[in-house]
């Protein structure tokens, strides 16, 4: 689809949700590198309004892109005036944003790729399906996500609902990444020890879960590759 790509043989700086956590990704942006943000820039944080200016920007220089997570979308379609299940989450993040941000937001999730690979590296926000492997992310235009498009926004589902009233989410996927790819992703929070979370498949590739709960009463997690 046209839209953001990874320029071909940047040094790469991955950071995972950043959930309104402005501050901790002004740290992160500050880099030579180029960013990929892997998705959920809003919600739940103190300043979301600023974590989006920071991506923007990133955007503009030509330092960085994001990935389509599910919150950004929920936030998009929502100012698009699609329907959705509003959250008070959504409601304190909406409170921040002007007019102009608020316009901004719809046409950068619009253009947010689903999953983008680098050579043996995929990015993607919730989970890694098959298809995604040397194919263009498809076009969504805020549309509700099904397919391939639902596993890299929300991952795999058992069908449960877990105690918290959230979807259980499986980590088969994982053994089916192939040898020498590694699926750099975010959505769920698997961390035990503050660091990344790494999980290798049987298959022989791996996963690296780089939630570790910005924005959230955690902290935000980059890997410079």
């Amino acid at each position: 689809m046209p839209g953001r790509s990874i320029p071909q043989g940047a040094p790469i700086r991955v950071v995972g949700d950043v959930h309104g956590d402005a501050t901790a990704f002004s740290y992160a942006a500050a880099t030579d590198r180029f960013v990929v943000q892997l998705g959920d820039l809003t919600d739940y944080g103190p300043d979301n309004a600023g974590a989006l200016r920071i991506m923007f920007r990133l955007i503009d220089e030509g330092r960085g892109l994001f990935l389509l997570g599910n919150h950004d979308l929920k936030l998009a379609r929502f100012l698009a005036g699609y329907p959705v299940r509003n959250e008070a989450t959504l409601d304190a993040t909406l409170a921040q944003l002007d007019k102009a941000l608020r316009e901004r937001v719809v046409a950068e999730v619009a253009l947010a790729p689903a999953w983008l690979q680098s050579d043996a590296a995929l990015f993607v926000h919730g989970g890694f399906h098959t298809a995604m492997l040397n194919a263009p992310t498809p076009e969504h235009g805020l549309d509700r996500a099904h397919g391939v498009l639902a596993r890299a926004l929300y991952g795999e589902p058992t069908g449960r609902i877990q105690p918290d009233g959230y979807p259980e989410r499986s980590l088969r996927w994982v053994d089916r990444i192939p040898a020498g790819i590694t699926v750099y992703c975010g959505h769920d929070r698997r961390s035990s020890d503050g660091r990344p979370y790494v999980r290798r498949g049987f298959a022989g590739g791996q996963a690296v879960f780089l939630d570790t709960g910005a924005g959230k009463g955690g902290h935000l997690s980059w890997i410079d590759l």
